[in-house]
């Protein structure tokens, strides 16, 4: 598609996702640091760090979720698989971060694949039990096996994230090496979802049996898409591991997988612009909401279900505000309809070019 002004310029989707990414890049490095350095608050920049790593989880349950129709609700134990498995080789085997952080994630991968292969051929609420009950499974594991991950006492005094030899202390340099990786996270998932990869999936999403019908290996794609959302997490695992520098079963229960769906949602589920918007949402709001004390998650309740209530594809889904205000300014951008064979997405001539 490509949005043509009325002076006849066209804007194809390449220039839209390459104007996106330079905007977002320019947030991470640039307008964000410069804000938490104008407010010089430490506490602000721990909040912005944490947000980044919940950015990388929403990202990456949006793949198997959002693009693949896939609802996994136990995207939480493999960012737990991660988190201690950066821990466990940082304190026992003394290995650097630039070698915990792929490991998370390959072992992450690893133990997502083990248990997408006898779930994938599951439909609709079955697959979503299946992994709620695996989640469970994962978390009692972490909860009880003392002698490998010590149980409720967690593990502390975890390295802080070191480059080349170089440890990284303060906090806007953790934020830095944080908001890297997950740039390269977000690109990496960029571009699984925008192609024929990317295609592939969606059509299991809207219709598996059509696609197995057309010559697509269902059950493959699926084990492939969830595999490659759980590398992600334990990525994510791997960062929260080396910034907080403690970690303990109680951060990976049930209920931080319905936070990170939760996110997926209100930005938008399909959207990676709408997973990224859900996950500053979701862990700024409570935050700035501090001042009225007990009352504020009733008012991130409130705002979560006016959200689902009334954009219930979310921020940034296919039938959102965002979406229509883009149709509006495609419509005054023409001036006028066109004709009938080349009218927009909505077929009244909006300035969408198909």
């Amino acid at each position: 598609m490509a949005v043509t002004a009325s002076n006849g310029a066209a804007t194809s989707p390449g220039t839209r996702s390459t104007l996106w990414w330079g905007l977002g890049l320019l947030s991470l490095f640039g307008i964000i640091p410069g804000v938490l350095a104008l407010i010089g608050g430490t506490y602000l920049t721990q909040v912005a760090t944490t947000a980044l790593v919940y950015v990388i989880l929403t990202a990456s349950l949006n793949l198997v979720t959002g693009t693949a129709g896939l609802l996994s609700l136990g995207h939480a134990a493999f960012y737990g698989i991660g988190a201690y498995t950066a821990a466990i080789l940082s304190t026992r085997l003394d290995l650097p971060f630039l070698i915990t952080l792929p490991a998370s994630g390959l072992v992450a991968a690893f133990c997502g694949f083990l248990v997408a292969l006898p779930t994938m051929r599951l439909v609709s609420i079955y697959f979503a039990v299946a992994t709620l009950g695996i989640g469970e499974m994962i978390h009692v594991t972490l909860l009880n096996w003392v002698g490998f991950t010590r149980g409720p006492m967690g593990i502390g005094g975890i390295p802080p994230i070191t480059l080349f030899g170089v440890e990284v202390t303060s906090l806007m340099g953790m934020y830095f090496a944080v908001a890297v990786v997950t740039a390269i996270s977000l690109w990496c998932l960029h571009r699984f979802t925008h192609g024929y990869y990317g295609n592939a999936l969606r059509s299991l999403r809207e219709d598996d049996q059509c696609a197995d019908c057309m010559g697509l290996n269902v059950v493959g794609l699926k084990i492939q898409a969830f595999t490659l959302s759980c590398f992600f997490a334990g990525v994510a695992g791997a960062l929260l591991a080396h910034t907080s520098e403690f970690i303990s079963p109680d951060s990976f229960k049930f209920m931080e997988s319905i936070l990170i769906l939760a996110m997926a949602v209100v930005g938008g589920l399909g959207s990676l612009p709408g997973a990224v918007i859900g996950a500053v949402l979701l862990i700024v709001l409570p935050e700035a909401l501090r001042p009225i004390g007990d009352f504020r998650m009733v008012a991130v309740g409130s705002a979560m279900f006016l959200c689902i209530l009334l954009l219930p594809k979310g921020l940034f889904g296919e039938v959102s505000a965002i979406s229509l205000a883009r149709r509006q300014l495609g419509r005054a951008w023409d001036g006028a309809p066109r004709s009938a064979g080349d009218r927009g997405l909505d077929g009244q001539g909006v300035g969408w070019k198909g």
